[in-house]
């Protein structure tokens, strides 16, 4: 049993399919297709359920699979442990970031991360907030930058409050919600509030700002911030924007109003998460220390 064995079927169980594993791989499709049938011959048992059309994992394949990512995962981490002698800043991060978050926050801090670490790269994938903690778990993410707190705890997990992001309300300019210098979250539950579509963790925090745990009265749903903000912009009702969002909202001129809530005020915080046994961990450390000093405009620090 090789560790470049465990590569390939932890490869295959990923992609579902011999020629896609292959090229994950960089490796004819011959070659990872004779290597796992090499190591199940050694295991004497099928990791592989060959039978159907896509290639799925046996009832014991999950649970060697599982252990072949722990024991890449820690071979990493020998090999990252051997590079921070030299300089743990110098490297690529695959990191996640949620869709109501990269747009508007990744502009304040980049330059920062650049000047101060310029040779670590941050490779981005945008992603809602379970797929990225799913990618985290299996090791396509190194960390994620997420709205506090998580659906669910894990103790496997690394979690660093950066900054506290409150919502504003976005109204028609014509609304009479907007002759206001302050609205109430009850007042938006009276004029046809608009939420994203499920499956966004703004729109669970949306509903516990507004202390609904359902909301029975939306005919749309938006599948992003921007179709918000277009929707309110043409009157078709109003909206709560975390505020590094709405802060650009002056696209739409005079056809938005934005107004802060009035007390309690409504805010999110956002943290920076990684695995606890991540190889990078010194490395997540150190950018988490720097964003904490990068607070955009419209935010505040957490406690």
């Amino acid at each position: 049993m090789t560790l470049q064995e465990l590569r390939y079927i932890v490869a295959l169980a990923d992609a579902g399919h011999f020629g896609h594993a292959a090229e994950i791989c960089f490796v004819g499709q011959s070659t990872l297709s004779t290597q796992i049938k090499k190591l199940e011959d050694y295991l004497g048992i099928a990791i592989f359920d060959r039978s159907l059309k896509a290639v799925t994992l046996t009832p014991a394949g999950v649970e060697i699979v599982d252990s072949a990512r722990r024991i890449i995962e820690e071979a990493n981490r020998i090999y990252e442990l051997s590079r921070q002698t030299k300089d743990p800043m110098v490297r690529a991060i695959h990191l996640g970031v949620i869709p109501t978050l990269g747009p508007y926050y990744l502009p304040h801090v980049l330059p920062s991360i650049h000047e101060q670490f310029p040779k670590l790269r941050l490779l981005l994938r945008e992603e809602m907030t379970p797929h990225v903690l799913a990618h985290l778990t299996e090791g396509k993410l190194d960390a994620g930058l997420l709205a506090l707190p998580l659906p669910s705890e894990d103790p496997a997990l690394e979690i660093v409050p950066l900054f506290c992001e409150p919502f504003l309300a976005a109204v028609p300019a014509n609304h009479p919600l907007a002759s206001g210098t302050e609205i109430r979250i009850g007042d938006l539950m009276n004029a046809n509030l608009l939420l994203l579509e499920e499956g966004h963790c703004l729109r669970n925090q949306a509903l516990a700002a507004c202390q609904q745990t359902e909301f029975d009265n939306e005919e749309i749903r938006a599948t992003s911030l921007e179709t918000l903000r277009q929707m309110v912009s043409m009157g078709l009702g109003v909206t709560l924007l975390p505020a590094l969002a709405g802060m650009q909202s002056h696209e739409f001129g005079t056809r938005v109003a934005l107004r802060p809530l009035a007390a309690p005020s409504v805010s999110r915080t956002i943290g920076l998460v990684w695995r606890k046994r991540s190889p990078i961990a010194p490395t997540m450390e150190s950018l988490a220390e720097l964003l904490k000093g990068l607070l955009p405009p419209e935010t505040f620090g957490v406690k």
